[in-house]
């Protein structure tokens, strides 16, 4: 399988892309708040947006390159794009949006998909995931050497979302292509991909595997889109690591030595609630809300997850005060 290489610079109105990966038969997710350039890159890839430097290459074939002048058009390409909208033809049956890209019929990838008895169907009458399994089966009919999917699960509920991400994860597996898909949710980019990429204002701030985007997040702007609670203060070396003392009051304890003004980032299944005089932390209760027999707890600073309702030993209700305990190597200093 051949191996896509990206490295682009996209000026943008606030900000200018700058991209470089390679991937080769696996799936990157591409993380990071709204406007971060995650659906640029993709459109840069497709061909959509022309960038003002760089190149992109699948393999030996170069598909844009700035300083020889090569822009190859979207349909020279050879990439399955599934957009947001999934991008269907409303006037055209699942066959006729499947025919359309593949210039003949593909039964064969709407039976692999599950919605051959959907062949007559016009996609006003499909529901969410199977709109989605459309606009993969139209993507797919164009036999790319790419996939592209921005999204692929925005317009799915709760209770379809993990049964479509589960069965997207097996079939990118087994087709074994270079895949970019866009994601804001951090489950999702677990669940499916084997790197992770943030984008932060068109920079690509980490790129990684799951596990070490969760363990040792490069930035803040990692830290909260991977679920963890992220807190300002100034640091303190002790013999220990360091103390860090909390803008709004109350201090923590951190593993590693540390100094000056830097963030410090969380997990809410990692912090535990106490007292309020057993803690050199405390915080106001805003809100709970039980979810399947664990609680979340918004507090005015943090998030907290307990594992069962009856597993804290303090009363927690919305306005009680509580202490707030957490192991210092769970402490991830971040910087300033």
């Amino acid at each position: 399988m051949d191996q896509l290489d990206i490295d682009v610079i996209l000026a943008r109105r606030r900000f200018d892309l700058r991209a470089r990966l390679s991937l080769g038969a696996e799936t990157v997710a591409l993380g990071g708040a709204s406007g971060s350039g995650k659906t640029s890159l993709l459109r840069t890839v497709a061909g959509l947006d022309r960038p003002g430097q760089g190149r992109i290459a699948l393999g030996g074939d170069v598909w844009f390159d700035a300083a020889a002048r090569i822009d190859r058009k979207p349909e020279q390409r050879r990439v399955g794009y599934v957009p947001q909208d999934y991008g269907l033809f409303p006037h055209l049956t699942v066959a006729g949006n499947v025919r359309f890209a593949g210039r003949r019929d593909r039964p064969d990838l709407l039976e692999r998909l599950g919605i051959a008895h959907l062949a007559g169907v016009r996609p006003a009458q499909l529901s969410g995931g199977e709109r989605q399994r459309a606009a993969l089966a139209r993507a797919l009919a164009r036999e790319p050497r790419v996939l592209l999917l921005d999204e692929p699960f925005g317009a799915l509920d709760t209770r379809t979302r993990q049964r479509v991400r589960d069965e997207l994860a097996d079939m990118l597996s087994a087709l074994g292509l270079p895949t970019l898909l866009v994601t804001h949710a951090f489950d999702d980019a677990c669940a499916i991909a084997a790197l992770i990429g943030v984008l932060d204002e068109g920079r690509l701030v980490q790129l990684d595997a799951p596990s070490a985007v969760l363990g040792r997040p490069a930035s803040a702007t990692v830290a909260a889109l991977a679920g963890a609670n992220v807190l300002a203060g100034v640091a303190v070396r002790t013999p220990q690591g360091g103390e860090i003392h909390l803008d709004g009051g109350g201090w923590l304890a951190c593993a590693v030595p540390a100094d000056g003004a830097v963030r410090i980032a969380m997990y809410p299944w990692e912090i535990t609630l106490t007292a309020p005089d057993a803690a050199t932390l405390t915080d106001r209760v805003i809100s709970v809300r039980d979810d399947h027999g664990a609680r979340h707890v918004r507090l005015q600073r943090l998030m907290v997850h307990v594992p069962t309702a009856d597993g804290v030993g303090v009363p927690v209700e919305a306005g009680a005060l509580v202490g707030v305990r957490v192991p210092a190597e769970c402490v991830r200093v971040l910087g300033s």
